[in-house]
This record gives C-alpha cells, structure tokens and sequence, in this order.
C-alpha cells in the first residue's frame, strides 16, 4: 500500500505545483511557524541541557550568602585554604567574576578572573582555534575569550576592547563543549583583582571539586559550617543547581515561550488544513476524471495526504532550517547575575521538527482525503 501511494508523489507535486502563488504562501506561512517551533525548542533543550544536574556531578560553587549578583559576593581568598583541608575536597580553584550587566540581558560580558596555572584544571574542555596559552600567561592584561564571545564582538587575535571598565588585550580563542563557555572571557586573578571591582584577596566565588559525587551534600553543609561564623558567611550547591538558581529569569521565560511554540504549531496545522480544502474543492471534477480513468477512491486519499505531507515536510525544511542558521550565526546568548546560556541549534531538535511537521501535514490533510474519497463519481461530475 505504502509502495503504490509512493507512485502518486509527482503527480501530488504537480498538483501543488499548479498553483505556485497558493502553495508559496502556504509554505512561508509554514515556515514561519515552524522556525519559532525550532527557536523554542532550542532554546528549551540548551536550557535543559545547562541546568540539569548530571550523575557524575563532582563541582560545587562557593558565593556569599545572600548573593544576588556577583558583585555582592565578596569572599576573603584565604578561604581558600580552609576549604582545601576539609574532608572530601580535592581541588578549590578561586575566581573573581565581572559582568557589565547584572540583570537579564541579551548583551553582557562576563570576565572570569582565575590563576592562569588553573585555568585548565577549571575548563578542562578547552580548546584553543587561535592564539597560545604561553602568549595569554605570559600578559597581565591578556585574555582567552570564546569563540561565541568573539564573533558577536566581531573580535580576533590582537585585538583591544573594554567593556565593565576593564580592558583586555585578546590572545586567544577557545571553544568548549559546554556551549556557556564559548561566550565568556578568561582573564588573570590578579588582573582583574586590582582592575575589577574587587580588590587583591578578595574574589567572587571558589569552585571545589569533591573526591566523589556522592559527597558533594556533605562537604557542602561541612562549607558552610565552618563559616557560619565568619564575616563573609558562605552558600554552598552544586554546579548545576546554581546555574539553575542564577538563571531563574531565563527559565521564566521558557515557560512562556513553550505557549509560543503551542500557537506556532497551532498555526501551521490550521495553514495545512486551509490549504488542503482548497485544493480539494477546486479539484472535485479532476478527481472524478481520474476515478473515472481507474483511480480507486484510496489512491484520491492517498494523493490528498500526500500533498499535505509535502507541505508540511517542505515548510518544515524550510522553517527549521531558517532558525537553526539563525542560531548557529547570531550566537544568541542570554545573560543573568553573570551567568550565560548560550542558545545552540541541535540536530535532535530538527529531526524533532520535521516529524511533526509531516505529522501536522498528515493529520491536516486527513478529514479532507476522506471526503475526496467518498465523494460520489457522479455527483462530483455534475458540480
């Protein structure tokens, strides 16, 4: 059966062809609903990627309670030693964070200051595409910044640029697997110490890694105990659980745009379904004649569904396509309270979003095959 509705596709694509003005705006209407689909889905699948805890999670965070932004968060450095000798910790890495903007926002540059001997403990994921490492070591004021970063500053090797009253000289471009990172520029402690709105010894947060992830609660509460006295109290989480707490804005926003991706779906089944009933009226003589010819009432379904399915599948090429180069080239990238989610386009989203689009141009197209097909010979010769 499959096999035989296979043979009606180019004669379904020369009934669609017929009418090019009509299956045009039918397709950019499918495209359009079918890129904001992508766009949200993306967007819903890097959030999900960035803030879902992972089971082999070893990394905590260490700010000042009652932080809300990482200026507020003022840590003595020596904390550092305190933290190394408690039970369980293998490796505390200090990092003084400096952002232009501390609220959400779509234009914000994160400056992370950390020990140029630790910058690769701290991102072991890096890889450089330009520049060197000895060259970064080698100038206080030099900077690694990610390839994300760099393409939305239109910035290369060499270049200058001052952003939250710090000026960088760039000597290197990296890319990380973890897509947050290619948007942020790595900078020395001690620089950004003496140039930031820190101070030497003062840094933003610690990252410690546990001997274990089983141990990341323990040595938690155990961090925070020991200076609950302190004048700098501690709050201690895990990696993923402070991202997902740092971008509570952003994850608002989702919630809102999973409405928007219902409408756009929404639409483009009612954009089909138009579509279709159209077609089927116009052509009521035309599949009489071609019943008339030795068509059975199944192949006139079959070739309606297939029309619906084509433009679905088109419009879904079309749609999809569009916003996964619009991603890939725009590096979208949202910022909250220093933290960056960076919006990557992904295959699984496509393939996703092409099942349901030929899905809403099979289900679109079902109730007007049907009454194609039941549609007496004679009754639709006399019309």
């Amino acid at each position: 059966m499959i096999r035989r509705a296979l043979v009606l596709v180019p004669l379904a694509i020369k009934q669609l062809l017929r009418h090019r003005i009509r299956t045009l705006l039918t397709l950019i209407g499918i495209g359009g609903g079918m890129f904001l689909y992508g766009v949200v889905e993306n967007m819903r699948r890097s959030v999900e990627d960035a803030t879902k805890g992972q089971a082999n999670e070893s990394t905590l965070v260490v700010f000042r309670e009652n932080r809300f932004c990482p200026t507020t968060s003022r840590l003595p450095e020596y904390y550092e030693d305190e933290i190394r000798s408690i039970p369980g910790v293998r490796e505390v890495i200090p990092i003084q964070i400096t952002v232009n903007n501390c609220s959400a926002s779509l234009d914000i540059v994160t400056f992370r200051g950390v020990p140029p001997e630790n910058l690769i403990r701290y991102t072991p994921d890096l890889t450089l595409l330009a520049g060197s490492l000895s060259a970064w070591r080698s100038r206080d004021d030099g900077a690694l910044i990610g390839e994300f970063f760099a393409s939305r500053r239109g910035l290369s090797v060499g270049d200058s640029f001052e952003a939250a009253g710090v000026r960088v000289h760039v000597e290197g471009i990296f890319s990380s697997n973890l897509a947050q990172e290619n948007a942020v520029a790595y900078v020395h402690l001690p620089f950004l110490q003496q140039t930031g709105r820190g101070g030497l010894g003062i840094v933003t947060q610690f990252n410690v890694r546990v001997d274990d992830s089983s141990q990341l609660e323990t040595v938690a509460e155990a961090i925070d105990e020991r200076f609950a006295g302190a004048e700098e109290p501690t709050f201690t989480q895990p990696a993923s659980a402070f991202f997902t707490q740092a971008a509570g804005d952003l994850l608002e926003l989702l919630d809102l745009t999973r409405w928007v991706a219902l409408g756009a779906v929404i639409a483009v089944l009612g954009l089909i379904a138009n579509a279709i009933l159209l077609v089927v009226r116009s052509r009521v003589k035309e599949n009489a004649i071609l019943q008339t010819l030795g068509y059975p009432a199944a192949a006139i379904a079959w070739l309606v569904l297939l029309e619906g399915a084509l433009l679905g599948a088109t419009g879904g090429i079309i749609g999809l396509g569009l916003g996964a180069l619009a991603l890939r080239f725009s590096t979208l990238t949202f910022g909250n309270e220093g933290q960056l989610l960076t919006i990557i386009p992904s295959a699984e989203v496509f393939f996703l979003g092409m099942t349901v689009a030929l899905g809403l141009g099979l289900f679109a197209s079902l109730v007007p095959a049907l009454t194609a097909a039941r549609q007496p010979i004679l009754k639709s010769l006399q019309e």
